[in-house]
C-alpha cells in the first residue's frame, strides 16, 4: 500500500514542480502550436512538449518505487524483473518518438515501425500478451498466433486511440487519470501491487500536469505524452486481462475482466472505431485530421472546453461503474456496456443534427 501512495504522490509533484520550468524553456526555444489551422481550437501559442513531463514524472516514480520487496518467490521475481526491463524500455524507445516528431516532426513510416518495434519487445521478448477472451462470445484460449496478433492490435489501437482524442484541453490526461486510477485499484484489490504502481505513477503525474492543461491550457501533451499514456494503459489492460482468475479475490470475482478493461477506455476506444468508420464511409484516410470527433461535436453545441471534458469524464466514469455492475455472462455484459457507450456517443450528433434541420425548416 505505501509503495502505491508514494509512488502516486512522487509523480505527482514531480510534474506539479517541474511544468511552469518546461513551459518558459518550451517558449524561449520556440517549441509552441501555432494557432491557425481550422481543427484546432486554441488562439495563442502554446508549447508542445507537455509529454517530457508525464514520461518523467511516471519511469522516476516506477523506477523508484517498483515493489520487488513484495516478491515472494523466485518464478515470481522472474518474472517482476521482465516486466520491469521491457516495460521501461519501450516507454523509452516510444518517448523518444513523440518528443522527435514534437519538435520536428517525424515521417509516418517511421512512426510505424516504431510501434512495430515497440510492439515486438512487449509481445514477443517481454510476453505481455493476451492468451485467452475469457468467455466473451464463447472464446476461451486463443491459439499462440491469434494471441500474438490481437496483442499487437490491442497496443496499436489504444495507443493511437489516446493520441487521437488529444484535441480538447485536459481530455486526453482527465481519461487517462479516470483509465489508470480505475485499473490501479482494481490490481489494488487483486493484491498486484506491482502493477497499481505502475497504474498510480501514471496517474499522479497526469494529476500533476492536468493543472497545467485544464482548460484554459499552459501546455499540451504532444505525441510524446499521448504515446506514454498510450503504452502504458495498453501495458495495463493486457495485465489486467492475463491476471490469474485463481488470484482474483472473491470483491472482484463477477466482474468481466476484458469488458472492465475496455469500459475503463470507452471514450478513446468509441470515438476511435465512430472516427474510422466515419472516414472510411466517405473515402478519407481514417489517419487524416479534421473536426468529426465526438468531443468536436459537443463543442458545437456551445459547450466550451471545461464543460465538454467534465460531460466526457462523467460519462467514463458512468460506463466503468456500469460493467462492475452487471454480474452476468461476459458476453451479456459487454453488449449492455458497448450499447450504452454508444447511444451516449451519438447524443452529441443526433442533437446537432436536430438543430440544424429546425434551422432549416425555420429558414
Amino acid at each position: 500500500m505505501i509503495n502505491i501512495i508514494l509512488a502516486f504522490l512522487t509523480s505527482q509533484i514531480v510534474a506539479m514542480l517541474s511544468t511552469p520550468a518546461l513551459i518558459k524553456v518550451a517558449y524561449l526555444k520556440r517549441l509552441v502550436d501555432e494557432p491557425g489551422e481550422e481543427r484546432k481550437l486554441h488562439f495563442r501559442k502554446i508549447p508542445t512538449i507537455g509529454g517530457i513531463i508525464i514520461f518523467a514524472g511516471t519511469l522516476f516514480s516506477f523506477l523508484m518505487w517498483y515493489p520487488f520487496e513484495e516478491t515472494n518467490d523466485l518464478e515470481q521475481l522472474q518474472r517482476a524483473l521482465k516486466d520491469f526491463q521491457y516495460i521501461g524500455a519501450t516507454m523509452i524507445l516510444l518517448f523518444f518518438i513523440g518528443i522527435k516528431d514534437d519538435i520536428i516532426g517525424t515521417a509516418p513510416v517511421k512512426k510505424l515501425i516504431g510501434h512495430l518495434i515497440v510492439a515486438f519487445i512487449l509481445v514477443i521478448m517481454g510476453d505481455i500478451r493476451i492468451t485467452s477472451m475469457y468467455g466473451i462470445f464463447g472464446i476461451e484460449l486463443l491459439p499462440e498466433w491469434a494471441s500474438i496478433l490481437l496483442s499487437i492490435i490491442t497496443y496499436t489501437v489504444i495507443v493511437n486511440a489516446i493520441n487521437l482524442i488529444d484535441g480538447v484541453d485536459g481530455l486526453a490526461g482527465g481519461i487517462g487519470t479516470i483509465a489508470s486510477v480505475s485499473m490501479g485499484i482494481w490490481f489494488f484489490m487483486a493484491g498486484a501491487v506491482e502493477h497499481a504502481v505502475l497504474a498510480f505513477a501514471l496517474a499522479g503525474s497526469l494529476m500533476g500536469f492536468l493543472i497545467y492543461n485544464f482548460s484554459p491550457a499552459k501546455i499540451f501533451m504532444g505525441d510524446s505524452g499521448s504515446l506514454t499514456i498510450g503504452l502504458i494503459l495498453s501495458i495495463l489492460s493486457i495485465k489486467l486481462i492475463e491476471y490469474p482468475i485463481e488470484k482474483v479475490p472473491i470483491e472482484l470475482i463477477g466482474i468481466s475482466k476484458p469488458v472492465f478493461a475496455m469500459a475503463a477506455l470507452v471514450y478513446p476506444l468509441i470515438d476511435t472505431l465512430r472516427i474510422f468508420i466515419y472516414r472510411a464511409v466517405r473515402g478519407i484516410s481514417p489517419f487524416s485530421a479534421d473536426r468529426n470527433h465526438i468531443h468536436h461535436r459537443i463543442m458545437d453545441l456551445g459547450f466550451g472546453h471545461r464543460r465538454t471534458v467534465l460531460f466526457i469524464y462523467v460519462s467514463s466514469i458512468f460506463i466503468i461503474l456500469l460493467s462492475t455492475s452487471i454480474h452476468e455472462e461476459p458476453s451479456v455484459v459487454m453488449v449492455i456496456t458497448g450499447v450504452v457507450a454508444i447511444a451516449i456517443s451519438q447524443v452529441p450528433g443526433l442533437l446537432l443534427y436536430l438543430r440544424k434541420k429546425k434551422r432549416t425548416s425555420e429558414a
